[in-house]
């Protein structure tokens, strides 16, 4: 009996046994929370299933094939991957400027840093609708500026919601000040964790500048900044709040993604089945592309 209770007390502090017992309720809340509907959405992607059941006639990968015969789709596909790549091209050299600028000591540092978090802390929801007002055809504080520093005519105004390459425009736009306090804040933490042993050694090297930049800061923040990049991607190939309201995929579909797409077809017109194999389409991608950035990322890291 005691040898088996050695054994018991050698087996609980065994590093291995120990990280997995205190990490596994977390895993299965995960799996429960994450796997259990993400099961369910599969699944109902493979039937006929409508509003009000959770279940239907198997079609195999019918609503697979007719997702892709719909222009609808296709074009929600190409215009969801426009709105994620140009969004986070935006929020990366933005988001880096900002973390330069932000980093250097000067009065008033901490509340300008207040006022970069404040989209990413407010409701999205909420600004989403101020930005409705920001660019009514009429009341637009954009037309307003532009108006009064003569670069548009009072005549002929822009609807910025109203036509398509305007309304893709904006949707990017508010979709780009949205994430851009996230990335700022990761690349400040990247910036921030650099030693000050390594810009002292730069600067006795005579590399300032663009050069410390190119050869120094930027392969130190390489790393973190994937993960900037990643997790941008991510919220916004899989977010529809700032679609959904600012245009709801108008006009004319000209801004419909995958998700506003997906909304409409399975809770509007109540195809579930339809509506979870459009939102799934998008899954294998961003397993690749999450798979391939961080592999990335940690050949990046700067030993």
């Amino acid at each position: 009996m005691e040898a088996r209770g050695r054994r018991r007390r050698y087996l609980a502090e065994r590093r291995g046994f120990l990280a997995t017992l205190l990490i596994s309720p977390a895993v299965l809340f995960i799996g429960i929370l994450v796997g259990a509907p993400l099961g369910l959405a599969i699944y109902l992607s493979f039937t006929d299933a409508t509003a009000g059941s959770l279940s239907g006639r198997w079609l195999g990968l019918g609503n697979y094939r007719s997702a892709l015969h719909d222009q609808i789709f296709r074009d929600a596909l190409w215009h969801t991957v426009i709105f994620t790549v140009i969004s986070q091209a935006v929020v990366i050299v933005c988001a880096g400027l900002l973390a330069h600028a932000l980093v250097r000591r000067f009065r008033g540092r901490w509340l300008l840093r207040f006022f970069v978090l404040l989209p990413w802390a407010a409701p999205i929801a909420l600004t989403a609708i101020g930005f409705l007002w920001f660019y009514d055809p009429q009341a637009s504080i954009f037309t307003w500026f532009l108006v009064h520093l003569h670069l548009v005519d009072k005549s002929n105004l822009p609807n910025w919601l109203g036509t398509p390459h305007a309304a893709m425009s904006s949707i990017i736009t508010v979709q780009a000040w949205r994430v851009l306090p996230f990335a700022t804040v990761i690349f400040l933490a990247g910036i921030s964790s650099i030693p000050q042993e390594v810009d002292d050694a730069a600067a006795m090297d005579g590399a300032t500048g663009l050069k410390k930049f190119w050869y120094v800061s930027l392969p130190l923040q390489l790393p973190i900044a994937i993960v900037a990049v990643l997790f941008g991607i991510v919220f916004t190939a899989t977010d529809m709040v700032v679609p959904y309201i600012l245009t709801n995929g108008g006009p004319f579909n000209s801004t419909q993604v995958l998700t506003t797409y997906a909304f409409q077809t399975g809770i509007n017109a109540g195809n579930i089945g339809e509506g979870a194999a459009i939102a799934l389409f998008m899954l294998p991608l961003l397993a690749v592309v999450t798979i391939g950035m961080l592999v990335f990322a940690r050949r990046a890291e700067v030993t």
